[in-house]
């Protein structure tokens, strides 16, 4: 329960923060605005996030094979719904999951995945990734990263206004201000990257602790975490979009510079741990 206000909260905060980009860019109407927008996105990233991240990703959906066999298996065994089962065409192993509920859920794993995994370690994953979907972490995260995305977005926008002299009216009348503006546009997307951190870290913890339940033996998702760890740092993923790297089992943007800084995961050191002590 506290884990859940904790994340309305932090959530709370992304819609805030898209409003002041909004004010320093339009003032009252501009905040106004920000909010309707903050909102219509809201609504589409809760009917279409799974249509939007798969689509994104490339991913085609199957009936057969060993990952829709893995998870078929772990639904049969705790009575879950049955997701529909995607392949994304990637070399670099993750797994992600997304949808608005149970009923409406997708889980992904790439190509590359079934490559380096056994069957118990892919099992782990899947359980980890049918966790989120158990506890309706994938709403969450899909509107977690529509607000960090539209930030962002209106971020860059606050660079162009700076430049031809802001949107709104006069400051008297509560217009954008060239201070506020410089200002927002540099610590608006680092305090949306820092809250989208705190929604993920948090419900990364507990689906490892969920998947674990899920497939029987907290062994099977340490050993797959360790080696998904190993080959995303050496070869990391292609053509990722920020805002959704929260959403992957493991931190697809390892190796990428400051991007490491500003991981959405926590340290894998940690989660291993804790799975081991659950034996």
């Amino acid at each position: 329960m506290l884990n859940n206000v904790k994340t309305v909260g932090l959530m709370a905060l992304l819609t805030i923060l898209l409003m002041v980009i909004g004010g320093a860019l339009g003032g009252t109407g501009g905040a106004i605005f920000a909010l309707i927008i903050a909102g219509v996105m809201n609504i589409g990233s809760y009917w279409f996030s799974d249509k939007v991240v798969i689509r994104m990703y490339k991913g085609h959906e199957v009936s057969s094979g060993p990952l829709y066999e893995v998870v078929q298996e772990l639904c049969k065994r705790n009575q879950l719904v049955m997701p529909k089962v995607f392949v994304v065409p990637e070399s670099t192993p993750n797994a992600f999951a997304t949808g608005r509920n149970p009923q409406h859920a997708v889980v992904a794993a790439t190509e590359g995945i079934m490559n380096i995994l056994s069957r118990e370690e892919l099992m782990g994953v899947m359980a980890h990734e049918m966790s989120h979907v158990k506890h309706r972490d994938i709403l969450i995260g899909s509107i977690t990263a529509t607000l960090a995305g539209a930030i962002s977005y209106t971020a860059q926008m606050a660079q162009w206004a700076m430049l031809f002299g802001g949107f709104g009216g006069d400051d008297e009348e509560g217009g954008s201000n060239i201070f506020v503006m410089i200002i927002t546009m540099i610590c608006a997307p680092i305090a949306a990257m820092l809250v989208q951190m705190a929604v993920s870290r948090s419900r990364e913890f507990a689906a490892d602790r969920g998947g674990a339940e899920l497939c029987g033996n907290p062994h099977y998702l340490a050993s797959a975490l360790r080696k998904l760890e190993a080959a995303n740092r050496q070869s990391p993923m292609r053509n990722v979009n920020d805002a959704t790297a929260h959403m992957f089992i493991v931190n697809p943007l390892s190796g990428k510079g400051l991007q490491s800084l500003f991981s959405t995961h926590p340290p894998m050191d940690e989660r291993v741990r804790r799975l081991e002590a659950m034996v």
